[in-house]
């Protein structure tokens, strides 16, 4: 059986890139990627490109509404030469809506210029601890220049008191279903403008080579 070269911690410099006799990319052991040795975003966070966005936000703003959404707001700039994978996002709520709806995510192209009305974002960073900056900017909330174009579910909230729930906070791993290009953004937004709802999010996205 012939012996498979591992290069570790090493990403190309476009995405789908022939790298010859380079070998297949390994992880921090030079373990091949199927391997279970740590978790499956460990490597990526190991390479410095995780990244980690939060926001309180209160009655977020239905997806097909521009003013207001997020947050956190993602956007890609148009120069960055990279996609934003969205991994995961966690959330917990503080105050019930007084009306019944979800929280998805949602997004979309055409932005060339760096959203509007933005706020400042709650906190952000590398996953990986004293990494680089983002080449991305993220945001509480802004108004993008085309609402969010679909919508993605992942939250249910209901007007109940808060103690009627068991789980108080959520992680759905997406593992990189959405993806945001260049000049392109992303957030969490509304089945409906969730009123009064005081919800915690967290963002959680991996910044390759497009």
């Amino acid at each position: 059986m012939p012996l498979i070269n591992l290069s570790s911690l090493a990403l190309p410099v476009k995405a789908f890139v022939n790298n010859g006799n380079a070998g297949a990319p390994g992880g921090v052991a030079n373990e091949l990627m199927i391997s279970e040795l740590v978790g499956k975003y460990a490597t990526l966070v190991k390479l410095g490109v995780v990244f980690s966005a939060y926001a309180t936000l209160t009655a977020p703003v239905i997806f097909s509404t521009a003013a207001g959404t997020g947050g956190p707001l993602l956007w890609n700039k148009p120069s960055s030469n990279i996609d934003a994978h969205i991994l995961g996002v966690g959330f917990s709520s503080s105050v019930v809506t007084t009306v019944a709806g979800g929280l998805g995510l949602t997004g979309n192209g055409g932005q060339s210029v760096a959203p509007g009305t933005t706020t400042a974002i709650d906190a952000s960073g590398n996953m990986l601890i004293g990494g680089k900056t983002s080449g991305c900017n993220v945001y509480r909330i802004g108004t993008p220049a085309n609402a969010g174009a679909q919508l993605f579910p992942f939250a249910q909230f209901h007007t109940g008191a808060l103690t009627v729930d068991t789980t108080l906070l959520t992680w759905i791993d997406l593992g990189g279903a959405m993806i945001v290009p260049p000049g392109c953004w992303a957030s969490p937004a509304g089945t409906a403008t969730l009123t009064t709802l005081q919800v915690q999010i967290g963002l959680l996205w991996a910044e390759l080579p497009d």
